[in-house]
Order: structure tokens, then sequence, then C-alpha cells
């Protein structure tokens, strides 16, 4: 959400930030309908004035046995007058909220410009891309070879873009997950949070995803949305609260599984594992001071990409341009991990620094030291990271010519010391 205010006082810095977003300019237009909303609310409250006015009128009358009669009426037709600019009050307030409910984040200075991903800068690279001695596999084809990746038996119990994963495969999913989770509760000092994977349409107006990217969830008959990842819950738990300064950073993690309807992905990865309506996700949210958003941003990114390093996988982090970035976020890196049955990077984990955007929906503040008042917080999220994804990457990378699949060093110990997957 937008700080009217803050376009009040900045309408041409405000209309710029829209334009490297590829919008047309709003701030006039917004500053038109806050002028209107704020003329109601002069006008209700000074028909509030002149009836508490006529209110001490009534009584010095009655007091004097004077008649009231002509008071009353005045009383009453004020009493009219007043719900009527109160009504027209809300109406422009309820419209302004939609308005600017809909407008994504302003990035940040030093985000590039570009219309899509082609447009995305390479930051850094970890590690060479692995050079197979033999020609390599997809992990849709190594995995179904092993018997351990079903995607026909996946799609007569619910579809396309679903998979059965059995055995080892389970339990190196299971085990990728620990893995994540116990790095950053031990070394990186995420606190491990079991959230609900149901929500109301408040939490996800909170995060951005209502009321603009509805058809890309899935929903309840009972009226809960299944959550796109666990940075709904997470970041939502601070929702409506003031918080302590001495309380910044606040920093969570969780494993849940993640839904997605992929409404306007039509036609892309309809293979495989890489889009699923249902995958497992580690994630990372921080609830962070203002002055210190950029660096906790930065923080964030090097825990996700040591998930990589320990595993030994090589990638890339990406600073993605201003067409390609998420509704939410001010400023994202994506980390794209090297598959070489693809050979090409492919994302394994986004990002994202949302400054004060969603806590102004949320409602989310704290309150600086020696203030009366409160200010926003910075929400940060990021992938920790995508599980299948990242079990992706292991099955290609460490795939063997006879077809089975060495377990890296960092999981065998939660694969009971299992060292190679085989058929």
């Amino acid at each position: 959400m937008h700080d009217i205010k803050w376009i009040r006082d900045n309408p041409a810095a405000f209309d710029a930030a829209l334009a490297r977003r590829g919008l047309p300019p709003q701030a006039t237009m917004l500053m038109a309908l806050d002028a209107e909303r704020r003329a109601r609310q002069t006008e209700a409250q000074d028909i509030q004035a002149e009836r508490n006015k006529l209110a001490k009128a009534i009584g010095a009358a009655k007091a004097k046995g004077e008649d009231t009669q002509a008071l009353l009426a005045r009383v009453s037709a004020d009493k009219d007058r007043q719900a009527q600019a109160e009504a027209a009050m809300a109406a422009k307030d309820k419209e302004l909220e939609g308005l600017l409910a809909a407008i994504p984040n302003r990035p940040a200075d030093d985000v590039p410009d570009g219309a899509d991903a082609s447009a995305n800068v390479e930051i850094r690279r970890s590690g060479d891309p692995a050079l197979l001695p033999f020609m390599a596999k997809e992990h849709d084809e190594i995995g179904p070879k092993l018997g351990l990746m079903d995607f026909e038996r996946a799609a007569r119990l619910s579809g396309a873009r679903f998979v059965v994963l059995k055995g080892a495969l389970a339990r190196m999913e299971r085990a990728l997950a620990s893995f994540m989770l116990d790095l950053h509760t031990s070394e990186f000092g995420y606190t491990e949070v079991s959230p609900p994977v149901l929500v109301r349409d408040e939490a996800l107006f909170g995060t951005g995803q209502l009321p603009k990217f509805g058809e890309d969830l899935f929903r309840t008959v009972q009226g809960h949305w299944l959550i796109p990842t666990a940075e709904v819950p997470l970041t939502n738990l601070v929702a409506g609260e003031i918080l302590a300064e001495d309380d910044l950073p606040i920093r969570m993690t969780a494993l849940t599984p993640c839904f997605r309807s992929e409404a306007g992905a039509a036609g892309k990865d309809t293979r495989g594992m890489i889009r699923q309506h249902q995958f497992w996700k580690v994630e990372l949210v921080s609830i962070a001071h203002p002055d210190r958003s950029l660096s906790e941003h930065e923080r964030m990114t090097t825990c996700a990409e040591e998930v990589l390093k320990r595993l030994g996988l090589s990638y890339r982090v990406m600073k993605l341009c201003t067409g390609d970035m998420g509704f939410s976020a001010c400023k994202t890196y994506d980390i794209e991990v090297w598959l070489p049955g693809q050979n090409q990077y492919r994302e394994i984990s986004s990002c994202s620094n949302c400054g004060d955007f969603q806590a102004l929906r949320m409602k989310a503040r704290y309150r600086p030291k020696g203030e009366k008042g409160t200010r926003p917080v910075h929400t940060l999220n990021g992938s920790g990271l995508a599980v299948g994804r990242t079990l992706i990457a292991i099955i290609e990378n460490y795939q063997q010519e006879d077809g089975s699949v060495v377990v890296p060093q960092a999981l065998r110990p939660y694969m009971g010391g299992l060292e190679r997957i085989e058929a």
C-alpha cells in the first residue's frame, strides 16, 4: 500500500516510480480523490461542531423555559446532513483505498529498468556449472527410471502439475527440508514457526496477493485461501501490532506446503517438477528496522545462498529489473541454480525487500525509543529454499551415467548414511 500523504508531498517522484514499472501517471487523480475525501471529512466535522453548539443552546433554552422546537429541527436536519457527509467520505475513502491497493510498490533506486527478465543484471556466481562426461538427462527422466518419481499416477489422482515421490527421493525431499531448517535456525538465527496454511482474505491483502492476484490462488468452499508461500502467515504475525524498537529484527523460518494455480503460467514448464500446483518450501521472513532493511536483504540472500554452497551446487545471483519484479517488492534478488539436464540456470529462490509496502497494508508498526508516535516496519521475504527445485538440482547435478544419483555429503546424515540412490 502507498501512503497518500507521501504521494501528496512527492507527486512527481511517485509518478516517476510508476513510469519505471510501465504504468501511467496517477498522482493527480489520487490527490483529487483524496481532496474530495478530506473535504467531506471536514464537512462532517463542521456539522458535528454545529450540533454540539445547538445541544448547548437547547440545554440553555430548556433551563429558561423557552421553546426549543426550532433548535430541535435544526439538530435533526444537521444529523441528516452529517450522515450524508460521512457516507460520502466513506465512499471516497473506499475508492481511494481500492486504487492504492492495486498499485505495485515503488522500485528502489538501484533496481535496473527493463520490461522483462532480459534486463535482469547478474551480480555474482558461485561454482562452475557441472560438466558431465556423458549426455545429461533431465530430472523427469532420471526419477521415473529410478522408479521413485511418478507423474502418471499423480495425474490420475489430481491432474497435471503434481508428482508422487517414493522411497529414497521422498526421503531426500524430507532430508532437504530438515537440512535447510537446521541451517537457518542453528547458524543464522531464524526462529522456526509452524503456521496455518489456510488464511483469510486479510492476510493475503496484507502481503499483496489480494485483490489483484486471486486467480493465482486456491480457495476453499468455506472461504479460506491455501497459502502460495509461508511469507503470508509469517509476515502477518505482526499485522496490527506495535513492536518495540529493540524487538527488531524479527527473523522467522517455516517449512510449509505451498499451493499455486499457476493461472499465469499456461504452457510453461508443463513437464516435470519445476512448476507445480503443490510443493514444499522453506521460507525466510524478516521484520526489520527501516534503517537496516537494506543490510537485512543482503544477509537474507546470503543465508539462502549458503544452502546451495553446502550442497555443492553452482548458482548465480540476479538483480531483477522493474519489469520482472514482484508486486510487493521494491528490490529483489533471484538465486538461480545450474541444471545440467536443461543446460541453463533456473530460479530456486527469490529474496525481496518490500520496504514499508506490506507494513502499511497490515498496519504493522514499531515505536522508536523516546518517541510517542509509531512508524511502519520494513518486511522482507525469501525462499531458503524451494525444496522441490533443490531436489531437481541434486538429481541433475549428481546424476551418474548408470542412472543412479549420488547423495551430497551434507545430506547423508539426514539420509541414514545413504551415499547413492539406485533403481
